[in-house]
């Protein structure tokens, strides 16, 4: 099991994520939402071991994960919102490269990097540099990365950034299988219609606070609204959307 107790970041000395607790469960897929700013991307760094917290500890299996950072992380994909890698590397090369860094033996490396950029439709873009590589190509780079090493841990921060409608099913259907597969997989998006369709829970996070934590079923009937972005609608927006979207039409026509 993966937990946060009480775990808090402050940039300055201002909270940007406060005393959040939660559990996230092998076999199961944790939708991870909140409005821009609300500290989702944050939270996830904490638990990528990119961040330290500033209160509070992340947990994995009971064990305090600054205790052996690294054996925590050799089980860890992450799969983080901005693709930042290497540009003048080619899409293989970054492969090789993160399968070398996570000790994978050259014996089936290559076979296993082949097989990823044939399946994500890249195998012809393989020598290119990355720096040439649309974002949604540059997605499933950073997807392969994630899941080369066949890790426990699943951090997916918008995982369907960028990627076109096929491939975006073909990673909903697959986080479904991880899940199957006793993986622990925690999803952070702004698409909510998919995490509805795959999160076993969700959390919502407002402003560093947690103001939802429970399966989609269960909010639907306590708050009785259809839909999670009903949910999300009530307990985050604040303002009315449809009267914004009429002011931007009146200063388009202006």
């Amino acid at each position: 099991m993966l937990e946060l107790k009480g775990v808090t970041k402050k940039f300055s000395v201002f909270p940007v994520v406060n005393h959040v607790s939660f559990s996230a469960r092998p076999g199961e897929v944790l939708g991870y939402l909140g409005p821009n700013g609300a500290g989702k991307t944050t939270t996830i760094r904490m638990l990528a071991g990119l961040l330290e917290p500033t209160d509070g500890d992340i947990l994995f299996e009971g064990s305090n994960i600054k205790k052996d950072p690294f054996a925590y992380k050799r089980r860890l994909g992450y799969v983080p919102e901005q693709s930042e890698i290497y540009p003048h590397l080619s899409g293989y090369d970054y492969l090789e490269m993160v399968g070398r860094l996570r000790d994978i033996p050259e014996s089936i490396l290559h076979e296993k990097i082949i097989e990823f950029l044939r399946l994500f439709d890249l195998k012809t873009e393989m020598d290119g540099a990355i720096g040439s590589y649309s974002k949604g190509m540059k997605q499933k780079i950073l997807i392969s990365a994630a899941l080369l090493h066949n890790p426990d841990i699943l951090l997916l921060d918008e995982p369907l950034s960028g990627l076109d409608v096929t491939t975006s099913l073909v990673i909903r259907d697959l986080v479904l299988r991880l899940a199957a597969e006793n993986k622990i997989v925690i999803y952070s998006s702004h698409v909510l219609e998919v995490t509805e369709k795959i999160c076993t829970k969700v959390i919502i996070i407002h402003k560093g606070d947690i103001v939802a934590d429970d399966s989609v079923e269960n909010l639907r009937t306590l708050m009785h609204l259809p839909s999670l972005v009903e949910i999300f609608s009530q307990l985050v927006v604040q303002e009315d959307t449809e009267a914004a979207a009429r002011e931007i039409i009146d200063v388009m026509k202006a």
